[in-house]
Formats: structure tokens, C-alpha cells, sequence
């Protein structure tokens, strides 16, 4: 019987073959462990509206299947994704986290997202590219419909849809937040009689103090900002809780650390050239600031350079009401106690649930004539900060631009 004299030289072959596969199925993506962001977007590869097991009796089955239907019916590319959102979650408890996560899994095609908002009751969307289907506002407006409150998340969530379907988000937002800062305006019946009682009685600055002293009661904002060049929260949280001494220290670091940025960046020279003018005023604001209100109106000036750096669109202010609680994250409509105009100012979310609940926010006040007023109260030709808003009712010009033109005095009386 003869013997082939390359079988033994096939039988190793074979055996390293069948090790090799052995080892790469091992070691193969498919067999690892999916990222949270990717188990959730090779679920919207097959069904548009993904809910987490921990919210499947918040949002049903049958109900998840009529949110697909209505929004294949939309014929618009949009997403629902509904999952808890706590600190320290793989989004930081952060719903704008969680949606560029799952939309870079995506591929990063065009696309409508919706979550859970970051507060009780509240959902949020995000839209790429730009803000085309005014998605934003339209989940926000949820929240303010009268007939909403106390809905389930099911119905929340298919309003929404249907005003980003019908493109009025913007309009729908204006609508439900006309009368937020009417205080001629009845408050709804869940909503506590005590400020209204406080403002008859003792007057809007004791209205405000006393609201303030139960923010300050509130847990801090959550997150940082995405930009690499954004001014921490933690810096925020810091200089709130300085004397002026602290705060100024604080400050100045920042200044410093601007214009090391500015000088290292490596991006467009006019973004470059305005961070560099956002330094130069900060550094004469800090000069001659002479209280919060001034230290406050440098922290804007980084604000507004480090925004020039990271080549942000559109970025908005820090807060209105209160710069030190940090950047903004939403304009609203806003007006002023005993005034008819109505202004559109930028503010943080804790200003934001405090007028959505009818409640006075914290808001950073000034002197006058030897006595503490909200900031935004002093005569605009005698405060470049109530004239300005601190970014918030600019047109035109930049906060940086208005300081070297010498629009910053100081002909207060303290």
C-alpha cells in the first residue's frame, strides 16, 4: 500500500487552519462585547425606536410599534431613543452625550433624535445637520403644552413627532412659552402660591432673594461642554461659591489660560484673531473691575474667545440671569417684572426650570444708589453689563469689541 508523501504536510496545514480560525473567531469584533452606543444603533438598524428593558412599561410594545408607524408615516429620518439618564452612565447623564454617541455609530447620516431630557417630564431631540426641522425647540415645547402635563412618555414623545413633522417647532415653542414670565398670569394649580404671596408682600428683591437662597439649593449642572476649548462647569461651580477675592484669583487664571490658548491655537486667524481681542478685553476688564458684576463680565469675555477657538456656530452666551452658573444652553422668551417688552435671552437649565415653574431665578445683582438690584436694573448707559445682558442682547458688535471701544466705565455709586 503506498503512502502519499504529502499528507502529513496537508494534516499540518489543515490543523494550523482550522487554529487559526479557531483564534480569530475568538478574537473577532462580532464576539466581543458591544458598546453601549453601538448595541443601540445596531437596534435602530432594524426598528426606528429603541427603549431600554428598564422603560418598557413606561413605553409598551403596542405603543412602541405606533411610534414606528407614525414616524414611517413622517417620511423623515427620525429616531427615538428612550433610556434612563443618571450620572456617571455611559452619557454622563447627558442626553446631547448620548445622541452624537449613537449617531456617530449610526454613520453619521442625517438624522432626528429623540431622548429622555435631562429633568422629570422632559424629552429633547437633536438634528443633523443644522436644525433644519426646528427638532429642537419642538421637543422642547412639549414640556410647556398645557395639555401635556402629567402625559405619559408615550404621548410626549409622538407630540413631538408630530411637530417636527410638521415643521412649526419654533412656533410651537413661542406659543407654549408666551406667558412664562407673565406675572399678571395665573399659575397653573400644582404650582406653589409662596412666590406670588413673597412678591406682593415684600417686592421683587426680596422675591428674588429668598427664591435664590432655595437654588442654591439645587445640584449643580451636569457635564461639560463638548468644545475642547469650553470653560469647564467645574469653574463655574468654583467661582460661585468664591468671595470676590477667590472669584478674582479665578478669574485671572482663566484670563492666562485664554491667552495661552489663543497663542498656540492652530485654526482660522480671524477665530484666532478674536480670541486674541477676547483676552485683550478681558485683561482690561480685570483691571478695573470693581465687584462680582465685573469679574462676572470677564469670565464672559473667555467665554466669548474660548467660543472663537472651538469654532462653534451660533454659540451661545453664558447664563442671563446669572453668568457665574455658566454657559447657556437655550434662548427663551423672558420679561422683565413690570415692563411689556418681551426679551429672547440665553440661559442656563436651572434658570430655564425655574421660569418653567414660575419661579424667580437666581440672578446676580449690582448697587444702586446703596442698595443690591439685579444687575440687568442699572441704567444700560451706566453698565455695559445690563446694556449687554453679558453676551445675551447683543446685536452686532462682540462683548470684546464694545470693551475697546471704551463702553466699559464704571460710574456706578456704590
Amino acid at each position: 500500500m503506498s503512502t502519499d508523501p504529502r499528507r502529513p504536510v496537508r494534516t499540518a496545514l489543515a490543523l494550523t487552519a482550522s487554529s487559526l480560525a479557531l483564534l480569530l473567531g475568538t478574537a473577532s469584533p462580532g464576539a466581543a462585547a458591544e458598546s453601549p452606543g453601538q448595541k443601540i444603533a445596531n437596534a435602530l438598524h432594524a426598528s426606528p425606536v429603541y427603549v431600554d428593558p428598564s422603560l418598557a412599561t413606561a413605553v409598551d410594545p403596542a405603543q412602541q410599534r405606533k411610534l414606528v408607524t407614525q414616524i414611517r408615516g413622517s417620511r423623515l429620518p427620525i429616531q427615538v431613543v428612550l433610556v434612563p439618564l443618571v450620572e456617571g452612565d455611559s452619557w454622563g447623564g447627558d442626553p446631547q452625550q448620548l445622541a452624537e454617541v449613537v449617531h456617530d455609530r449610526m454613520g453619521n447620516a442625517p438624522s432626528i433624535l429623540i431622548t429622555l431630557g435631562k429633568y422629570h417630564d422632559d424629552i429633547a431631540a437633536t438634528e443633523w445637520p443644522g436644525d433644519a426641522h426646528q427638532a429642537r425647540n419642538a421637543a422642547a415645547a412639549v414640556f410647556f403644552q398645557d395639555d401635556m402635563e402629567g402625559a405619559g412618555l408615550f404621548r410626549r414623545v409622538a407630540r413631538a413627532i408630530d411637530i417636527i413633522k410638521a415643521g412649526d417647532g419654533n412656533a410651537e415653542y413661542e406659543k407654549a412659552t408666551a406667558d412664562l414670565n407673565d406675572r399678571d398670569a395665573p399659575p397653573k394649580s400644582s404650582a406653589s402660591p409662596l412666590p406670588r404671596i413673597l412678591a406682593l408682600a415684600l417686592g421683587p428683591v426680596l422675591l428674588l432673594a429668598a427664591v435664590g437662597l432655595l437654588l442654591r439649593r439645587r445640584s449643580r449642572l451636569r457635564g461639560e461642554l463638548a468644545t475642547p476649548f469650553a470653560l469647564p462647569r467645574s469653574v463655574f461651580a468654583a467661582a460661585r461659591d468664591a468671595d470676590e477675592a477667590g472669584l478674582r484669583e479665578r478669574v485671572t487664571e482663566e484670563v492666562v489660560r485664554l491667552g495661552e490658548e489663543a497663542r498656540t491655537a492652530q485654526g482660522a486667524p480671524a477665530a484666532i484673531e478674536r480670541a486674541l481681542d477676547a483676552y485683550a478685553a478681558a485683561g482690561t476688564v480685570l483691571d478695573r473691575a470693581r465687584g462680582i458684576p465685573d469679574l462676572a463680565g470677564v469670565f464672559a469675555l473667555i467665554a466669548e474667545g474660548r467660543a472663537a477657538l472651538s469654532g462653534t456656530p451660533g454659540a451661545l452666551p453664558l447664563c442671563f440671569f446669572h453668568p457665574l452658573h455658566g454657559p447657556a444652553v437655550r434662548r427663551i422668551p423672558w420679561r422683565p417684572l413690570g415692563r411689556r417688552e418681551q426679551l429672547r435671552v440665553a440661559a442656563c437649565e436651572t434658570c430655564i426650570r425655574a421660569i418653567r415653574t414660575r419661579r424667580a431665578p437666581e440672578v446676580l445683582t449690582d448697587r444702586r444708589d446703596g442698595r443690591p438690584v439685579p444687575y440687568f436694573e442699572v441704567p444700560a448707559e451706566e453698565s455695559l453689563w445690563a446694556a449687554t445682558g453679558y453676551g445675551s442682547l447683543l446685536t452686532g458688535a462682540s462683548l470684546a469689541t464694545r470693551v475697546q471701544r471704551g463702553e466699559f466705565t464704571r460710574t456706578l455709586t456704590s
